[in-house]
């Protein structure tokens, strides 16, 4: 991967940007150079590393962050695992259940949808939690943030030097 990590001031992942972008960014003082890549840039007369991680160096204007309400982002909250049985699964075997039925009233929303396995949501079918007796692993929530889907590749993909910031 050739991209660079963009952290905040406090060393928290803001995104992923094009390393030219880093390059350009480090070069006029706005970013600071946590880490580099294996290779470098070669211009006729200068060789600079290729940035890999880089800092802002001034902060940002606070604003509250928004995550916005998709499949994906409740599998990624809830970590791809069935909120009834604790299975590990597969994007495609997993299932959006609504803990208080639609059918009863119960909204789609980050406080009422929760991932489940197919079996196990065929399985409370039109119950709630209780009804079924099929208590949940974790009280849905709103997540405050969530890595950048960019950042959602496979340890084997990403870079070493972003581990220790993403994990």
């Amino acid at each position: 991967m050739r991209d660079t990590l963009l952290l905040d001031q406090g060393y928290q992942p803001l995104k992923v940007i094009a390393w030219q972008r880093a390059v350009v960014l480090h070069l006029v003082g706005k970013v600071e150079l946590l880490s580099a890549h294996t290779w470098e840039i070669r211009t006729v007369a200068n060789a600079f590393p290729a940035p890999s991680v880089v800092r802002l160096t001034r902060s940002l204007r606070h604003r509250q962050p928004f995550v916005r309400f998709s499949r994906e982002n409740v599998y990624l909250r809830d970590g791809y695992q069935c909120q009834y049985c604790g299975k590990h699964c597969a994007g495609t075997e997993l299932t959006l259940d609504h803990v208080q039925p639609s059918s009863r009233g119960g909204g789609t929303s980050w406080r009422n949808v929760v991932t489940a396995c197919v079996r196990c949501n065929r399985d409370k079918g039109r119950l709630t939690p209780a009804e079924a007796s099929m208590p949940l692993r974790s009280v849905p929530r709103r997540p405050k943030w969530l890595a950048p889907k960019i950042l959602r590749v496979g340890a084997q993909q990403m870079p070493e030097s972003w581990q220790i910031f993403l994990h």
